[in-house]
């Protein structure tokens, strides 16, 4: 289909389980640590990741030997107590020193991990029947959020690492808030994971079938995590025995056949103290067990108010267990809330009214950052601070337990102040409540503007990403350059990698906003900017799924605020697509809605771009009536217009479709039409190729004298054009003609001038 080349300017547009946390501040990542679990699920058991922090005055040690410590092979030995400083409940808590903070481990859970590896063994109901199974084996490690299950499922990952050769794929099935994510989006962002195609556009039906196929020659696993329901599941399963499927949810798959759950409750005993002396020490839980045994039971043996209530007693070295069971019991708890939920809502207010008011803040804030991922930059822009206060706070609040280190690769060479760094993770189980704590303690119109500078923040790193991948010297390196230096990239690769890794975030970023609908022009700017990252580093085949959303959301906010100019550039873009993904009739429907937009708006330069592209699809079509029509309604507004360039490529293309047709008169016409206007302009090249034309339409009528006369004289224009490769197709075409004649002395002699001219063009 002859369409529009490139992407239309979208900027003119105004367009658990007692998965222990790992050290927080300043130590060292333990060896051979693993991956941090990206899909969190909202189970807050896995902790913070490893971050660095400012140095601590030093601790005294634990005294060796004492029986409640002693490591098990589940249970990793504890770290020493924090040192004597604040006092219990302070305002504003200091940093636990480096080395109390709690380190990687799995407490707890060896009687779940070792069924789950025994049913991937299990004979299922396919084999017991003689029949080799047509699907993965699905296991369904089942509980609430904040037991710990996300934790357990990377864990049973890490050990099944050597079984899977093809590595692991990790997809979030819902948001932080529980909105289910649409199968197609889960389903598109696992193929860019694998590096296949990702069909854009399609119903959700197509991308997922595309994965299964992807994966069904592959040996891999697939973890889904938050998963709503069977309904969201089924379509993602691979048709390949091969590949293990592990879904962590709140409740049974009913549905799905052959899948046994694993469901998960509290800690035992041993696992939740030990958990706690990991963050508070061993001392102060060994002196007083019987508190201990009641802050647990306080926290409904669940990891993640166990992380919480430990986070909550490190930064407190002089308060007591005891204190600490009285705090949890004083905090208030609405008689709505449910009572498996009443563990985790103490604990999260306990650690969030024991912060700074400043770090409160920026906790509550957190909530607004899609999809609960967040950096410096983020945060900075949230809470309207510094990017070194910002980089403190989020240290703080991962050594609390509040928040999860990514443990991703870093996006390539970056150096203190630059646009890379690591991300933290504000857990699905703890984002909800920092959301309601948001509503209650913000102003709307602080809320509306914490969320617009986290809009600008963004734009302005997409610009520097853009730049980044732009040639030295043009405007838009340019312009990143001259941005601060923390907004810089070190590399065109680090900011592909940048993007790369942020590219669900971002565009969730833009989706909540267009939602929102309160910040249309920042969502404008966001869209236009990110498309253009898209292009700059991943061109527009490879981004062509991603670009499509963004042009739907272009289309949302142009439709929702009567802007005609961009609603008809976002139908244009998104009929492009259409086309380019073979659904011409899809095509057609935009096209034609993208005229009306244009004609509304009195946008000349979008109405006769879609009247070009309406003949363009019925080409393709093969309808050449219609094509010859819409063709000729552009030819009009071009000359109108006076746009002498785009008349004669008009001319050629009306003259083509009539060809195509059989309608030689009206081809000769318009081919004739098509050289006289390029003569007018200077272009010898397009004059060239007009009058060779002239000469195919001439020898189809009949009338081969004629058609020599004219491909001799298109021969002299190409000569005079310098275009050696339409030289030599004329010289060709010559030689044919002259055999055609009766003349084969003169046809050999043209046809060894057209090869040489080939051969020469080759080199």
């Amino acid at each position: 289909m002859r369409r529009w080349t490139g992407e239309w300017p979208v900027a003119d547009q105004a367009v658990g389980t007692g998965h222990l946390p790992p050290e927080a501040a300043g130590c060292a990542a333990p060896a051979g640590g693993g991956r941090a679990p990206e899909g969190g699920g909202g189970d807050a058991a896995a902790g913070p990741q490893p971050v660095a922090a400012p140095a601590v005055p030093a601790v005294s040690p634990v005294p060796a030997g004492s029986s409640a410590t002693a490591p098990s092979p589940e249970v990793p030995a504890p770290a020493a107590p924090p040192a004597a400083a604040p006092v219990p409940r302070p305002v504003a808590p200091p940093r636990p020193a480096a080395d109390t903070l709690p380190s990687r481990g799995l407490l707890g859970r060896s009687r779940e991990l070792k069924a789950l590896r025994a049913d991937i063994e299990r004979a299922g109901l396919d084999t017991l029947s003689g029949r080799k199974s047509p699907r993965s084996r699905v296991l369904l490690i089942a509980g609430r959020p904040g037991c710990g299950r996300t934790a357990l499922a990377e864990e049973l990952l890490r050990t099944l690492s050597g079984a899977y050769p093809d590595g692991v794929l990790r997809a979030r099935l819902s948001s932080p808030g529980g909105t289910p994510v649409p199968t197609g989006d889960v389903a598109r962002g696992l193929l860019t994971a694998l590096g296949a195609a990702v069909p854009a556009g399609s119903d959700d039906d197509e991308p997922a079938a595309a994965l299964r196929a992807e994966l069904a020659a592959r040996r891999a696993v697939l973890l889904l995590d938050d998963a709503p329901g069977a309904d969201h599941v089924d379509p993602l399963l691979p048709d390949a025995p091969d590949c293990l499927v592990v879904v962590v949810s709140e409740g049974p798959l009913t549905g799905i056949p052959d899948v046994r759950p694993c469901t998960l409750g509290g800690l035992d005993g041993a696992a939740a103290v030990a958990l706690l002396a990991r963050f508070a020490g061993p001392v102060r839980i060994t002196v007083d067990p019987r508190s201990a045994d009641s802050v647990i039971e306080e926290c409904g043996g669940q990891p993640a108010a166990l992380v919480l209530a430990g986070g909550w007693l490190a930064a407190r070295p002089k308060a007591s267990v005891s204190d600490l069971r009285t705090a949890l019991r004083e905090v208030p708890v609405p008689h709505e809330i449910p009572v498996g939920e009443r563990p985790l809502h103490r604990a999260f207010h306990l650690a969030h009214d024991g912060l700074a008011p400043s770090a409160a803040r920026m906790l509550r804030l957190l909530s607004l950052a899609p999809p609960g991922l967040v950096d410096a930059h983020t945060a900075s822009a949230l809470a309207g601070c510094t990017m070194e206060t910002a980089k403190t706070t989020l240290v703080d609040l991962a050594a609390l337990g509040l928040l999860h280190q990514e443990a991703e690769p870093d996006d390539g060479p970056s150096s203190p102040g630059t646009a890379t760094g690591p991300r933290y993770r504000l857990p699905g189980c703890l984002a909800a409540r920092a959301g309601e704590l948001l509503r209650t303690h913000e102003r709307p119109a602080e809320v509306k503007l914490a969320r617009a500078r986290m809009l600008e923040r963004t734009v302005r790193l997409l610009q520097s990403c853009r730049g980044s991948g732009e040639p030295a010297g043009s405007p838009a390196r340019e312009r990143a350059e001259a941005l601060p230096f923390a907004l810089r990239f070190p590399s065109r690769a680090a900011a592909a990698a940048w993007l790369r890794r942020r590219r669900a975030a971002l565009l969730d970023a833009a989706r909540l906003a267009v939602c929102d609908g309160e910040l249309d022009t920042l969502d404008r700017r966001l869209i236009a900017t990110l498309v253009r990252a898209l292009m700059a580093h991943e061109g527009p085949d490879a981004a062509a799924g991603d670009l499509y959303a963004l042009h739907e959301m272009v289309l949302e906010v142009a439709e929702r605020r009567g802007l005609g100019r961009e609603m008809a550039a976002a139908l244009l873009n998104l009929a492009d697509l259409d086309g380019g993904a073979g659904r011409t009739e899809a095509a057609l429907g935009r096209y034609r809605g993208a005229l009306e937009a244009a004609r509304s708006a009195g946008d000349a330069v979008a109405t006769g771009r879609a009247l070009e592209s309406l003949g363009g699809t019925y080409s393709e079509l093969g309808d050449w009536q219609r094509a010859a029509d819409w063709y000729g309604r552009a030819l009009e507004l071009r000359l109108s217009r006076g746009e002498s360039a785009d008349a004669a490529r008009l001319h050629g293309r009306i003259g083509g479709a009539h060809g195509r047709a059989g309608r030689w008169p009206e081809a000769l016409k318009e081919w004739r039409a098509a050289a006289r206007t390029s003569r007018r302009l200077g272009d010898l090249a397009g004059q060239a190729r007009a009058t060779a034309e002239v000469a195919h339409v001439q020898e189809r009528v009949g009338r081969p004298g004629e058609a020599l006369r004219t491909a001799l004289e298109a021969l002299h224009t190409a000569r005079g054009a310098g275009d050696a490769a339409l030289e030599a197709g004329l010289q060709l075409r010559i030689a044919d003609l002259l055999d055609g004649l009766g003349d084969p002395a003169a046809a050999r002699l043209h046809r060894a001038a057209g090869e040489q001219l080939l051969q020469d063009h080759r080199k």
